[in-house]
């Protein structure tokens, strides 16, 4: 019989396992420090190379093709050298591309600078979410794997005031290669890591196990059950493309991970967070500066709502929060569609479409945001999890990547008011999905999922208690 934690009697939490989660969460803030430095340097990206529309969203969509060369490469390096060696590596490409961008002499080397960074982004995307589940107990695991969330939000609101700052010079060179020092910072911090317990049992280590379970966890009783329970998870000799041809439950698990992954992309956020500024003007913000104050408003609007998930994620779950997610977010992208259909002309009208902007960041950070990245840790069997998550994270950059590089592209060619409506059929299509689809895993053991998967429950019964 399986005993899980109820929301007043949850276990005593190792301050130790909340050190190691935070250390790892930093590679969210490099993830976000990326994505929001572009949309403040763009435009004199643009104005000192002379780039076209094309050109610009080359510069923002090639990060997303290296994330997902970063994170199909990361589950190969996971399963073999480990997930904190992996980590490292990350940490040592956002070093190298942020380098690159701040001293780029031409076009060509900011977009090999940004693949890298791209590179870097994929592996901390892959393998950060990974690591926080399988070292967080369960009670604390949907907040932990959300803090990582938190860190990207963190990120990229600390990338719009930093490129609000340097925005009165026009300085792009620091506004992109100021994400130096955090990731030198965070390869420090990586290096006093311990290693995943999961994958020191799945490569027959199991007194270093044992030993950073015991680190980890509040008692010996609780390091040792856990420890049984990752023993007999291990007992499965498939691993990765050959359980997958192997087992249609596993199959099952991968792709809902990745149908999950283009939900989030797909709600249309990462366009507010890379073409800001333009949104702004678009919505009659003429100057530079009110762009980007704007920009720096949606960003701390992001971090604020976050908590909302942190705090609510192992209370109300992870379904019913989704659905109301999506819900805001549908509402609002129709709301601004409609206002940029009939025009944007008064003060009034530019406000309103700044908080109905707001309600939808809002609405995303509380929701998909964070809860995509904990489903995607949660849902695959220990066995094939570095498959599964890899599959699912380079979905993400392949959404993100056809978001980046078509979006200016479809308001110059269906208007303001036809992409923001496209979005919200898109969120109304992630309500549906989600009522069919995804499970509510909330104080459930990572290996009971894997169990209720393997025995063939339907993907939305997957998160229910054994007995």
């Amino acid at each position: 019989m399986t005993t899980h934690a109820i929301p007043h009697s949850v276990p005593r939490t190792n301050r130790q396992t909340l050190l190691v989660c935070f250390l790892a969460a930093l590679a969210g803030l490099l993830f976000g420090l990326d994505m929001g430095v572009i949309a403040g340097a763009l435009p004199f990206l643009a104005q000192e190379f002379g780039l076209s529309s094309h050109q610009q969203e080359m510069v923002v969509s090639v990060m997303m093709v290296g994330a997902a060369l970063g994170a199909l490469c990361s589950g190969p390096m996971c399963t073999r050298i480990g997930r904190k060696k992996t980590l490292l590596i990350g940490a040592a490409l956002f070093v190298a591309g942020s380098v690159g961008c701040a001293f780029a002499p031409d076009l060509q080397t900011l977009i090999v600078s940004r693949f890298l960074l791209g590179a870097a982004v994929g592996v901390a995307s892959f393998v950060a979410p990974l690591y926080l589940s399988e070292i967080a107990p369960e009670h604390i695991r949907g907040s932990m794997i959300s803090m990582y969330q938190l860190m990207i939000t963190i990120g990229i609101l600390v990338a719009f005031l930093s490129d609000t700052a340097f925005s009165q010079s026009g300085n792009w060179r620091w506004m992109l290669g100021i994400i130096t020092f955090p990731a030198l910072v965070l390869f420090a911090g990586v290096l006093t890591l311990p290693e995943s317990p999961r994958w020191l049992m799945m490569k027959n280590k199991h007194a270093l196990a044992q030993k950073v379970l015991l680190l980890l966890r509040s008692s010996e009783r609780e390091a040792h059950t856990e420890l049984d329970a990752i023993r007999e998870s291990v007992k499965v000799s498939q691993r990765g493309w050959q359980l997958f041809r192997a087992s249609s439950h596993f199959r099952r698990s991968t792709c809902l991970g990745v149908l999950l992954q283009f939900m989030q992309q797909f709600t249309g956020m990462t366009v507010i967070m890379y073409y800001a500024p333009k949104i702004f003007a678009i919505a009659g913000f003429a100057s530079t500066q009110q762009q980007m104050w704007g920009t720096v408003i949606a960003g701390l609007t992001n971090v604020l709502a976050t908590f909302i998930a942190i705090g609510l994620v192992d209370r109300w779950g992870r379904k019913p929060i989704l659905k109301l997610g999506f819900s805001v977010m549908a509402i609002c992208m129709a709301l601004l569609g409609y206002m940029f259909f009939i025009g944007i002309t008064s003060p009034v009208q530019q406000y309103t479409a700044v908080i109905l902007l707001l309600i939808f960041i809002t609405g995303f950070a509380m929701s998909a945001g964070p809860l995509i990245w904990v489903l995607c840790s949660e849902i695959q069997p220990l066995a094939g999890r570095d498959f599964g998550v890899t599959c699912s994270t380079m979905a993400n950059w392949i959404a993100n990547t056809i978001i980046g590089a078509t979006f200016l592209t479809l308001i110059d060619s269906v208007g303001s008011a036809g992409t923001f409506w496209l979005y919200a059929a898109l969120n109304v299509l992630c309500i549906i999905l989600t009522l069919l689809f995804v499970p509510e895993t909330k104080n459930i053991s990572l290996e009971n999922i894997e169990k209720n998967l393997m025995a063939g429950l339907p993907l939305r019964s997957i998160g229910s208690s054994l007995y």
